[in-house]
């Protein structure tokens, strides 16, 4: 009796598809330098792997997102000429890319297939998104029409991104006999992103009936982190392949194509432990900002605190020792405690660490305010004094010796105020922006595990900014568990101060909380911009007005 899958005479009845996922890192604006990522990726795929397909991510010939480079009146010659130069290269495998393409006086977010020189199909996005970080309805117009081709002798499907999460796109497509959809996709990381795509992609192939590859962007733009995770679903629903995540790499998947085309499984990644992933994230997001904006070292603040702790960590595991420096400038009220821990740090990982006391400067400056101030209590403005001489000389070490500024506040303390404009937010990038402070003290336990570089006593003992004698944090806010449970709700999941009350918090701190979040937005919208790795992060996804009579409660 013939085995499954085999005829009577023992040949296989079943033709075998060769796809390639390419998972790959590409810039912003640079079509020139994104064609020849192309093509070399897809010769690799040709002759390394012997593709008969290859799969790129979203508009990876402009990058993603383009925003308003998409307004550019060279945009199509552009566009045009890289088309040409993929098409000259007449490859026999069918390359699948994503571009903007004109049509009818539109501009659409396209997929277009690409074999032995020439475009044999392309398929405008039905559903650009228009929410939280997406703004494409900005630029693009909807397609209608569904591409069902036969490549290399197999039906095949082509959605672009936002289509796989809409009813329409893929539903048509797998109607009109695709056995296989190939999803372009430029999807930005958060923390339980993987989980929601995974969800989806079974129910859609399993409804379907149909297999699907979903191959995804990889690597940093702007506060957009891009984490792969491209993945092949079978007909049945069951994930068959699975690439790393934050892993650029050329990924095959071998199908077995009859009444189905099944994909052969690959051992499966171990699936992350979220701190992994979210630190991944960071040092991801790092990296691609300081190379892609072509920055040769950066520098910050390391106060002996846990978030100058995590945020150095992070910097030399992005960039490398070599390009990090790290600056302690103490004052009066520093502890002897944070200048062994930051020095201790610093030593261990090896990075350019100078000591500048601020208290030369300080006297200067109390001296020349002296009149006046005359008759008046000391408050915060003396200690706000004290952040922004230490932004004063970060900045002048970045202008001198063009490092990028790492700032170091947390999203706890960017939504409740907890920071000086033109001190601590003076500089270029935010590594912490978007990480709840609970998250940076389990990020810094995490880190230790990898190599021990913080020390304990930094991450055990209470967080203090440093600015008056005997100050702690929960001084002057709610502990950090409630604040940021407090923030989730209100920030991130839009509950209103009555809600968040009735889940089982004080009156008083929900008030008190929100108050901040709403006051202290005029700040937020002067931070610098820095990873995110939630739903609901500051700046494109959350967009409040500075001036606004609305009162919370209900």
């Amino acid at each position: 009796m013939p085995q499954a899958g085999q005829s009577a005479t023992g040949q296989s009845a079943a033709r075998k598809l060769r796809v390639v996922m390419a998972q790959l890192d590409f810039l912003v604006g640079d079509i020139p330098g994104n064609t020849d990522l192309i093509l070399d990726a897809a010769r690799r795929a040709q002759d390394e792997h012997q593709a008969d397909i290859v799969v790129f991510p979203e508009l990876c010939l402009t990058g993603y997102p383009p925003e308003d480079l998409l307004l550019r009146p060279s945009l199509d010659l552009r566009v045009n000429e890289a088309l040409d130069k993929l098409q000259s290269a007449a490859l026999p495998l069918a390359m699948v890319i994503g571009a903007p393409v004109r049509s009818g006086g539109q501009l659409y977010n396209a997929a277009l297939v690409i074999e032995s020189g020439e475009i044999r199909g392309h398929y405008f996005k039905r559903c650009p998104p228009n929410y939280q970080v997406f703004d494409e309805k900005r630029y693009f117009a909807d397609g209608s029409d569904t591409l069902v081709l036969s490549i290399k002798g197999e039906s095949v499907g082509i959605t672009v991104c936002e289509d796989l999460w809409k009813e329409g796109p893929l539903e048509d497509a797998a109607a009109a006999g695709a056995q296989l959809i190939l999803n372009l996709n430029a999807s930005p990381y958060d923390i339980d992103k993987q989980a929601r795509r995974k969800a989806l992609l079974e129910r859609k192939a399993r409804e379907n009936q149909v297999s699907v590859v979903y191959v995804n962007l990889v690597g940093g733009q702007d506060e957009l982190v891009f984490d792969g995770g491209s993945m092949v679903f079978d007909h049945s629903g069951a994930l068959s392949v699975e690439a790393p995540q934050f892993a650029e790499g050329l990924y095959p998947v071998d199908f077995l194509c009859e009444h189905h085309c099944q994909p052969i499984s690959r051992p499966l990644p171990p699936e992350p432990q979220l701190e992994a992933n979210v630190y991944k994230a960071l040092v991801t997001g790092v990296r691609d900002y300081v190379n892609k904006n072509g920055f040769k070292s950066v520098v910050l603040g390391l106060s002996g605190g846990i978030d100058s702790a995590v945020t150095l960590a992070v910097a030399v595991d992005a960039l490398g020792k070599e390009r990090v420096r790290a600056v302690m400038m103490p004052f009066r009220y520093t502890s002897g405690i944070s200048l062994e821990d930051a020095e201790a740090q610093a030593t261990t990982m090896g990075v350019q660490y100078d000591v500048f006391s601020i208290e030369p400067m300080y006297d200067a400056f109390m001296a020349a305010l002296a009149e006046p101030f005359a008759g008046t209590t000391p408050d915060t403005t003396e200690e706000n004094l004290q952040a922004r001489l230490r932004g004063v000389l970060l900045m002048s070490l970045s202008n001198k010796f063009g490092s990028l500024v790492l700032t170091t506040g947390n999203k706890s303390e960017m939504a409740v105020g907890y920071s000086t404009l033109y001190g601590d937010m003076a500089g270029g990038f935010d590594v912490l922006k978007d990480v709840p402070k609970t998250l940076v003290f389990r990020l810094a336990w995490y880190r230790n595990t990898l190599s021990p570089v913080i020390p304990e006593r930094v991450i055990t003992r209470p967080p203090s900014a440093e600015l008056a004698p005997d100050q702690k944090d929960e001084d002057s806010l709610p502990g950090y568990d409630a604040l940021d449970q407090i923030l989730n709700l209100y920030v991130e999941r839009d509950y209103s101060a009555d809600a968040i009350v009735a889940e089982g918090f004080e009156r008083a701190d929900v008030d008190r909380v929100v108050r901040l979040v709403d006051i202290n937005e005029y700040k937020r919208r002067q931070a610098p911009i820095g990873v995110r790795i939630t739903e609901r992060g500051f700046g494109k996804d959350r967009r409040y007005p500075i001036t606004n009579g609305w009162k919370s409660g209900k």
